[in-house]
């Protein structure tokens, strides 16, 4: 019986070009990934209308052997599916053989974070910069309150610009954060987030007194003319990353998330549990929280290296 397989795969493309309003791309990848899977078959001597689970099964394996990422072969496999379905569809098959092929799992990158010294050089630079009087001071301390309260909570950075201003009436070390779906958690605050919090509120102070006509108070901790009324991210990431210029640092590497991600790593570094990381940042899902697992390992690691007899003695007879 002749191999109709191109003609089949032709036909899938009209298809997705016609009914689906296919890109030119994608039909480009499509006829890329079957005609790869053709040839694989071929060599088995399997036509593609008569493949089997074991035989997609056999070349999504190859492909993980051969280095493909699972990126790409979660493609391939988005294609088969695709066309197999249109085969069930056509009537040119009675199942769906791609039905009990699992997706490759994609390994979670890991977050970019920062050295304890790149933020300790930010906030350095941030502190020296709000300590210089001038008309636009209360900007400058602006960016240190931002910056001690995003390292010392971990809060998300919507999170922090939308605090409100009676955050400055607390006289504790705790601040209570409403985050994703309405939930509230509290978290500590560093004596320096503290003490820059009450050198911002004074300075707010001092300059409504001094105006000579008073506006409107405002219930935001940073309140801005945005259409929310408070400061927006993204102006908040822009001045962060004009402030990582100044301190020597390499901007593109340093953003509001990055030093949320920097506040849970160096936390994991330093002993912290991973519960108690997962409730500060406000995670509902342990699961989430465990892409620091990497900061975890590697400290169980120089544990083991440092404490265990066995390592020890190694290290002698080195």
């Amino acid at each position: 019986m002749r191999d109709l397989s191109r003609a089949h795969l032709e036909s899938f493309l009209e298809m997705m070009s016609a009914e689906r309003g296919a890109a030119v791309n994608t039909l480009q990848s499509y006829e890329r990934d079957l005609e790869d899977l053709h040839g694989f078959l071929s060599e088995r001597s399997v036509r593609m209308t008569d493949a089997g689970p074991s035989d997609l099964g056999a070349y999504l394996s190859g492909l993980a052997t051969q280095g493909f990422k699972p990126s790409s072969q979660a493609r391939r496999l988005s294609a088969m599916r695709q066309f197999y379905k249109f085969l069930y569809a056509e009537g040119l098959r009675t199942d769906d053989p791609t039905g009990i092929l699992d997706a490759p799992k994609k390994g979670r990158p890991l977050p970019k974070t920062m050295g304890v010294d790149d933020v300790t050089r930010l906030l350095t630079q941030a502190e020296q910069e709000a300590a210089a009087d001038g008309p636009d001071q209360l900007q400058r301390l602006r960016m240190l309150v931002l910056l001690e309260l995003l390292y010392a909570t971990g809060m998300r950075v919507s999170e922090l610009v939308s605090l409100p201003a009676k955050v400055l009436d607390h006289e504790g070390r705790f601040l209570i954060i409403r985050g994703k779906g309405n939930k509230e958690r509290l978290v500590p605050l560093s004596q320096s987030a503290i003490s820059a919090l009450k050198a911002y509120g004074r300075l707010q102070t001092e300059l409504a007194a001094n105006a000579k006509q008073s506006a409107p108070e405002s219930p935001w901790l940073f309140p801005s003319a945005s259409q929310q009324g408070y400061l927006a991210r993204q102006v908040f990431a822009r001045d962060l990353k004009d402030l990582a210029i100044r301190a020597g640092l390499t901007p593109s590497l340093i953003s509001p998330h990055v030093m949320r991600h920097a506040f849970a790593s160096h936390l994991l570094a330093n002993g912290a549990d991973l519960r108690v990381v997962q409730e500060l940042l406000g995670h509902s899902d342990i699961s989430t929280t465990q892409i620091y697992t990497h900061v975890l390992e590697e400290r169980l690691h120089q544990l083991v290296q440092t404490h265990h007899p066995l390592a020890k003695q190694a290290k002698k007879q080195d």
